[in-house]
């Protein structure tokens, strides 16, 4: 039976990683410390379902505990590591940095020292579409520069993608980073744009959109972007060759390192989101008009040709059909007729 270690498993995106390995026949090991940055009711029912699966054991620990992941490493030696945890949000990591720093970048470290003491077959780590910053070119490329976030959420996410690629030259360790593009869909988190325009929609309170709504998001699916983490699970970067390169390839030239956008290579206007979620609710929002925050960026837009040309694969799922699949969810889970 394959082993795979998944950090952040009582999160959004981690709990539909390790229900798809588990449906697959995976022994899954789901690390989380379940924060209370959002609902912690949220993240213990999802683990509940997991528990269901004798395949699964759960560990509540910090990844950034000292000897926490090296000691899992040692005793487990997971042959896959999808590591997700990470403190998320890019408003929060403005009142509150050091989170970010201690979960982030601290967390990635212990991963990357334990993978150093035990190495698995292929390390899989979650970035984000945020470390493009300030770049104005669209759609995002992988192999385009991105040196110029503006957030510092952003900067740990980056500063993650280095620390592993050093690693990866260093160690001859196989990894792959994710770039994550605005995930959404059931189960999803309170924060994000979705959930709490939801939420105020249905209890008839204003929602707040920023930049006036002049602001383009790349929606990806969360079953589009969990197909995408398994489908490349399987492809494990190797050191350079040019002959074995697909076309847009960033595989580094001097490591098994790659980076893959998962996204839906579609940018929506956030006003057109927020009306299609009026459709499907059948009510109007009340529009509360707000200027750009700090952190933010106007658009983004993933270039997502090198997951196809990678995996064969392209997210499927329409907007319009992932918003109805979230709201079906969130009337159910809430019990709201």
């Amino acid at each position: 039976m394959k082993t795979a270690l998944v950090t952040g498993s009582a999160g959004f995106i981690g709990y539909f990683v390790c229900k798809l390995l588990l449906d697959e026949g995976w022994q899954v090991i789901g690390l989380d410390c379940i924060s209370n940055y959002y609902s912690v009711e949220l993240k213990r029912h999802r683990e509940k379902i997991l528990k269901i699966n004798r395949n699964y054991r759960s560990i509540h620990s910090q990844v950034e505990g000292p000897n926490v992941l090296m000691e899992i490493f040692k005793v487990e030696r997971p042959e896959i590591v999808i590591h997700l945890a990470a403190q998320a949000g890019v408003r929060h990591s403005i009142e509150n940095p050091r989170t970010y720093f201690e979960s982030n970048m601290a967390g990635t470290f212990e991963l990357l020292e334990a993978a150093r003491a035990y190495p698995p077959k292929h390390i899989l780590i979650a970035s984000t579409s945020s470390v493009y910053g300030a770049n104005t070119k669209i759609p995002y490329s992988e192999i385009d520069k991105a040196d110029h976030q503006i957030s510092f959420y952003a900067a740990t996410k980056k500063s993650t993608e280095n620390m592993a690629h050093s690693y990866s030259h260093l160690f001859n360790l196989p990894i792959t980073m994710f770039r994550f593009f605005t995930v959404y869909g059931p189960w999803g988190r309170p924060d994000m744009a979705l959930f709490k325009f939801t939420k105020a929609i249905l209890g008839g309170e204003p929602i707040d959109i920023y930049n006036h709504g002049n602001m383009h998001r790349d929606f990806t699916y969360i079953d589009d972007l969990v197909h995408a983490i398994r489908l490349l699970i399987d492809v494990v970067p190797a050191r350079y060759l040019e002959s074995s390169l697909v076309e847009g390839d960033s595989l580094s030239h001097i490591a098994p390192f790659r980076t893959v956008n998962i996204g839906n290579s579609n940018t929506v206007k956030l006003n057109d989101f927020i009306t299609s979620l009026e459709n499907i609710l059948g009510k109007n929002a009340q529009r509360n008009l707000m200027p750009m925050q700090a952190g933010d960026v106007e658009t983004t837009w993933a270039d997502s040709s090198l997951l196809k040309n990678l995996t064969g694969y392209t997210p499927q799922t329409t907007l319009e059909n992932g918003i109805k699949s979230f709201v079906e969810w969130y009337l159910d889970y809430y019990k709201i007729k």
